[in-house]
C-alpha cells in the first residue's frame, strides 16, 4: 500500500516521543495505553490523512513497545517495527543523542523505504506466552548453572560439615530453580497442546532427527509459527547460517563465509542440533565423516548440517506431513 503519511516513534521507558514527517511536528506521550489513545488522536488531528493512509514506525524496544504494538494492532492501524541497527546504517554518520532527533530520523527512515515496507502483525498470544516463558526459562537455567558451578568450585577445598550453611542454601537454591524450570515447561507444554496448530506445527518440526523440544519451540516462536519467513534460506540467513561471498575486484578473494549479523540464540540451538545430528543420525553421520575425508572444513561441514536440518524442518511444515528418514529403507 502506497503510504501518505509517516510518523516516527523513538519509543522509551516511559515516554514516547512522536515525529510527523511531512509538517515535521512532534509531541511526546506517556508510554502507556490511555497515552496510545491521546498519540492516535493527536495525529489524526494534526494530519489530513485516514489512520489506514498513515504507518508508525519505530524501533523494536522489546516489552517497552507492548503497549503501542497492542493498541496499534487492536485499532488496525499499520505499524513496523525496525531493528535499531537499520536506521543507524541508513542515515550515515550522526554525532549527539536526542529523542526528538531520534525520532525525526526514525521518520524519515520510514519515509524513504515506504513503498518497501509492509505492516507488522503481532504474533498470537499464545506464541507471545511461549516466548515470553522460553525466555523465563533461559534465565532461570542460567541461574541455576551459576550455582551449580560455584558449588562445584568449593567442593574440593571446603569441607562440607564444617560449611553446612553454605552449602545447604545453595544447594537448595539449585533445587527451587529445578522446580521452577519444570514449572515453566509444563506451562509452555501445556499452551502447545491445547492449541491444535502449534500441536501441529511442534510435531513436525520435532519429526526431524535432530531437531530437540526447544529447537522447535524457538523456531515457532522466531518465525511466528513458520509464518513470517517466506523461504527457509531467509530464515537461515537470519540465523546467521547462510553463507555469502567475501570478494571485491581483484584485491579481495576471501572464502564464502556466514555473517556476524544473525539472532544468536537460534544460531546456537541449531548448531547444537547439527552436532546431536552427526551423532545419532546415520545418514549425518556418513556425510559428515565423507566431508572430511575430502579435506573439507569441519566447521563448514557442521554449518552445511545445520542448514539440511533447518530446510527439512521448513519443508516438513509446508508439506503438513512428517520428515521421513529414507536412509533406513536403502538396500
Amino acid at each position: 500500500m502506497n503510504y501518505k503519511e509517516i510518523i516516527g516513534i523513538d519509543v522509551g521507558k516511559q515516554n514516547n516521543e512522536l515525529r510527523i514527517h511531512s509538517n515535521q511536528k512532534n509531541c511526546d506521550f506517556k508510554n502507556t495505553w490511555a497515552g496510545c489513545i491521546k498519540m492516535v488522536k493527536w495525529v489524526l488531528k494534526n494530519t489530513s490523512f485516514e489512520k489506514q493512509e498513515i504507518l508508525f514506525v519505530f524501533e523494536h524496544t522489546g516489552i517497552y513497545t507492548y503497549h503501542l504494538t497492542c493498541y496499534l494492532q487492536e485499532n488496525e492501524i499499520p505499524f513496523i517495527l525496525v531493528p535499531g541497527l537499520a536506521i543507524k546504517r541508513s542515515l550515515g554518520i550522526t554525532r549527539g543523542k536526542d529523542d526528538k532527533i531520534d525520532a525525526k530520523k526514525i521518520a524519515l527512515y520510514g519515509y524513504r523505504l515506504k513503498d518497501e515496507l509492509t505492516p507488522v502483525e503481532l504474533p498470537s498470544q499464545d506464541i507471545q506466552n511461549i516466548k515470553n516463558l522460553l525466555s523465563l526459562r533461559e534465565q532461570l537455567v542460567k541461574q541455576r548453572a551459576g550455582y551449580k558451578a560455584r558449588v562445584g568450585e568449593m567442593k574440593p577445598f571446603l569441607k562440607k560439615k564444617d560449611n553446612k550453611v553454605l552449602f545447604q542454601v545453595q544447594e537448595k537454591m539449585i533445587t527451587d530453580f529445578g522446580l521452577q524450570i519444570d514449572k515453566v515447561e509444563n506451562e509452555i507444554d501445556s499452551i502447545v497442546k491445547s492449541s491444535k496448530e502449534l500441536k501441529r506445527l511442534y510435531g513436525l518440526a520435532t519429526s526431524v532427527k535432530g531437531i530437540g523440544a526447544q529447537t522447535a519451540l524457538f523456531l515457532m516462536v522466531f518465525t511466528n509459527g513458520f509464518t513470517q519467513f517466506s523461504t527457509w534460506r531467509k530464515f537461515a540467513s537470519y540465523c546467521g547460517i547462510a553463507p555469502f561471498p567475501n570478494k571485491s575486484g581483484t584485491s579481495l578473494r576471501g572464502k564464502t563465509k556466514v555473517n556476524n549479523l544473525a539472532n544468536k540464540k537460534i544460531k546456537s540451538l541449531l548448531d547444537q542440533c547439527a552436532k546431536s545430528a552427526i551423532q545419532h543420525n546415520q545418514e549425518m553421520k556418513i556425510y559428515y565423516q565423507k566431508r572430511l575425508d575430502e579435506g573439507k572444513s569441519k566447521m563448514s561441514t557442521i554449518n552445511i548440517v545445520r542448514n539440511k536440518l533447518l530446510s527439512r524442518a521448513f519443508a516438513a511444515i509446508n508439506r503438513g506431513t512428517p520428515y521421513v528418514d529414507l536412509l533406513k529403507y536403502a538396500a
